[in-house]
């Protein structure tokens, strides 16, 4: 089979985990074999209390940088079919009569992919997420594409996607479970960035450095770990708390709000510093002895945890999506309640020292797949040394996603693919 060309359509360029991720799939597929373009529906994006344009994108600048060719539609880019343009309409066309087959990154492209004037090619929905029914009509966009052939696989980032849409009434067969994975060179512990991160925030090399890595949205429940913040620097009051993510600064009166009402002018606030998005997040991971998670809804397998715990932070989560089992033997678990997260923040700080010196969970165990223990399912942290981390390579997942889109082009039912 000769060269697959590959469109990409994308809702837009926005901070997020999902456009991180297969921005980086793009990128590790462009090549001799596959030939890859990405098409967005908008120019710029209000989200998240921020004004987002496209070329002011870490993954645009990315995808550029590696010779993909990445261009925008001039219209709104609404929600339905009848939301687009004829010049909007006209440049899709074009778009995909250019391709073989077309990814559409997670449901939302599918209300211009479906319109029925575009050229028919297999579509390829890429889905990100564990609750089809709280992202307004992006499901019924999506059981329209299959019902009419156009969707030929879903690419499922975890098992609870895979579950959760077949419940929602997609056939089993088109659900294929790729799981997301990392660049294990760029997110790694390392030493030098952690003391240098730490030296640009003031921070003290011996202090507890807990990360939030998330965008400013319901589902996130921002004023949960605001709460567990609270009352973990009141119990710790060297240790140090840093928010990361499109929304995340002093700018959202949103955040600012939220973060008053969780503190009520108590002592601990200080200690909590706003950094916006980040393009060096694998040096703030590093920097870092816990990365947390206090979503209620929504996440698939989210990318926070994953990157995190490759630079050596134990993962602290609630059990949403896939969290559970990807932090199982490797961090803690919790219900939503702040005093519990704020008691497992500071026995994951004790996890972190015992592997940066060596002792019990560190580095010759740290991957060990032993079970969780306690009501709290709490298990040991995350490590470098050791083959568990092979699961959340880039590569294994690059190569998935390369299979799958050629056996697409091929007209080949692929059997749906399993999680490692």
């Amino acid at each position: 089979m000769g060269e697959v060309r590959v469109l990409s359509v994308y809702e837009g360029f926005f901070s997020g985990g999902a456009r991180i991720l297969h921005s980086d799939v793009v990128r590790g597929l462009h090549g001799a074999a596959q030939r890859h373009a990405v098409l967005s529906m908008r120019g710029q994006v209000r989200r998240e209390a921020t004004l987002q344009r496209m070329e002011d994108d870490a993954c645009y600048r990315s995808l550029t940088a590696a010779g993909v060719p990445v261009s925008a539609l001039g219209g709104a880019g609404g929600d339905g079919p009848g939301a687009f343009d004829a010049a909007d309409l006209a440049a899709t066309a074009r778009a995909t009569a250019a391709a073989d087959v077309v990814l559409s990154l997670k449901e939302q492209p599918l209300a211009l992919l479906n319109h029925p004037g575009l050229p028919y090619r297999p579509v390829v929905a890429c889905l990100h997420r564990s609750d089809p029914y709280g992202q307004g009509p992006a499901l019924d966009a999506l059981l329209a594409g299959i019902a009419a052939g156009r969707v030929r696989a879903c690419v499922c980032c975890a098992e609870s996607t895979r579950e959760a849409y077949a419940a929602a009434g997609v056939p089993a067969g088109l659900l294929h479970v790729i799981p997301n994975g990392v660049d294990l060179l760029r997110f790694r512990p390392d030493p030098a960035a952690r003391a240098r991160v730490r030296q640009r925030y003031g921070i003290a090399a011996d202090a507890p450095v807990v990360v939030f890595a998330a965008r400013w949205a319901a589902m996130k429940d921002v004023p949960l770990f605001l709460r567990a913040a609270a009352r973990y620097l009141r119990s710790e009051p060297g240790a140090r708390v840093l928010m990361c993510g499109a929304g995340m600064t002093a700018a959202n009166p949103e955040l600012a709000a939220a973060i008053d009402a969780a503190f009520g002018g108590r002592p601990g606030a200080a200690w909590l510093s706003l950094l916006g998005v980040r393009p060096d997040m694998e040096a703030v991971y590093a920097a870092a002895d816990v990365v947390a998670l206090t979503s209620h809804s929504g996440e698939a397998a989210p990318l926070c945890l994953i990157e995190g715990m490759m630079c050596g932070a134990v993962p602290v989560t609630t059990d949403v999506g896939d969290s559970a089992s990807l932090v199982a033997g490797r961090g803690l678990v919790t219900p939503a309640d702040p005093d519990v997260i704020a008691a497992a923040w500071a026995e994951a700080v004790a996890m972190a020292g015992a592997r940066r010196d060596g002792g019990p969970g560190g580095p010759a165990g740290a991957f060990s797949d032993s079970g969780a223990s306690g009501p709290s399912e709490r298990s040991r942290p995350g490590g470098v040394a050791d083959p568990g981390r092979e699961r959340f390579s880039r590569e294994r997942m690059i190569a998935a996603y390369a299979a799958l889109i050629e056996q697409v082009h091929g007209g080949v039912a692929a059997a749906p693919v399993a999680s490692a």
